[in-house]
C-alpha cells in the first residue's frame, strides 16, 4: 500500500492497494491534484467532450470517438490511441451527478470486439478553492484477462499524467 507519496507534479496518493498477482486483477486507488483554476472550468474540462478529448489518458496518448451525455444514466465512451496506434475504446455510465462538486461513475474498459477488460468504479469530487479546485479521483477497476494485471499497474501513473495533461491544457486555453 501507497500512502500520501507524490507522484510528478503535485498529485497526492492518499492510497493504492495495488495489484495483487492472483485473478481477478483488482487495484484501488484515492489521487488528489489541486489546479490553478476555478471550480467551474476544471467541471467543464471532465464534461465538455471537445476538452475531454484534449487531456483523458497518459501522456503521447491521444482520443477519439469522444462523446458526453452528461445525465443519469448518461456516460462518456472514448478510445485511447496509444503513441504506436492502439486503440483502447471506454464507456462509462454515469450514476451520480452534482453540477460543478461530482461526478461518480462506472467505467469499462473494452478489448477489440467489445468485451470487457476491465469494470471499475469511479468517484471525482471538485473542491472550490477560490481561484483554484481540488479533484479528488477514487477509483477502483478489476478484470480476469492477463492484460488486465498490466492495465491496474498503470491505474496510478496514468491517472497522475490525465493530470499533468489537464493542467497543461488549461493554461493554454
Amino acid at each position: 500500500m501507497d500512502a500520501s507519496t507524490s507522484t510528478p507534479k503535485g498529485t497526492q496518493v492518499a492510497f493504492d492497494s495495488g495489484v495483487p498477482a492472483a485473478s481477478p486483477y483488482e487495484r484501488s486507488i484515492v489521487l488528489t491534484h489541486i489546479f490553478d483554476a476555478p471550480r467551474a472550468l476544471v467541471w467543464k474540462m471532465w464534461t465538455d467532450p471537445a476538452h475531454l478529448a484534449q487531456w483523458f489518458g497518459p501522456q503521447m496518448f491521444t482520443n477519439k470517438n469522444v462523446t458526453v451525455d452528461l445525465r443519469f444514466g448518461g456516460g462518456f465512451a472514448l478510445t485511447m490511441v496509444s503513441p504506436q496506434g492502439s486503440e483502447h475504446p471506454m464507456t462509462t455510465v454515469f450514476k451520480e451527478i452534482v453540477p460543478n462538486e461530482k461526478l461518480a461513475f462506472t467505467n469499462d474498459a473494452l478489448d477489440e470486439k467489445g468485451g470487457k477488460l476491465l469494470e471499475g468504479f469511479t468517484t471525482v469530487t471538485f473542491e472550490d478553492m477560490g481561484e483554484k479546485t481540488k479533484i479528488t479521483v477514487e477509483a477502483r477497476a478489476q478484470g480476469t484477462a492477463e492484460v488486465t494485471k498490466f492495465m491496474l499497474g498503470g491505474m496510478k501513473d496514468g491517472w497522475a499524467q490525465s493530470f499533468d495533461k489537464l493542467a497543461a491544457y488549461m493554461i493554454k486555453n
